[in-house]
């Protein structure tokens, strides 16, 4: 189980583990965004700093409807105690966790201050 909170911005954050070149994680807190169809975004200057591997380039529809060209990263991450590669958008902002990371998981958020985050798988992953 992935756990987190609601901070008292009403945010449901999460703490992910991302791999470094070496095999070392990183502890990143990242919010849900359940709007945002992408497995994960990180600002730039986390991405130099692990390290990750440009894979190219996409449009992106941001929230207010804009089209913007966003760098595509490669990352590995722990989810579950396994290994998973995952695709990273560089962005502005801080870390999103989006629905093609939570995809194939229950996600049970208590909204309130300080309330409980969790990710549960719906399916043993082989």
């Amino acid at each position: 189980m992935i756990t987190g909170n609601v901070s008292e911005h009403r945010e449901a954050v999460i703490e992910l583990e991302i791999l470094t070149r070496t095999k070392r994680t990183r502890k990143v807190s990242a919010v849900i965004d359940t709007g945002f169809n992408g497995y994960l975004t990180l600002p730039g200057n986390l991405i130099t700093r692990l390290k990750l591997q440009l894979a190219g380039n996409r449009l992106a529809t941001l929230g207010d409807g804009n089209v913007v060209l966003l760098d595509v990263y490669l990352a590995k991450m722990l989810w579950h105690g396994r290994e998973r590669e995952v695709l990273v958008l560089q962005t502005e902002g801080g870390p999103l966790a989006g629905m093609s990371l939570l995809y194939g998981n229950r996600l049970t958020v208590d909204v309130v201050e300080g309330g409980e985050v969790m990710i549960d798988p719906l399916m043993n992953e082989s």
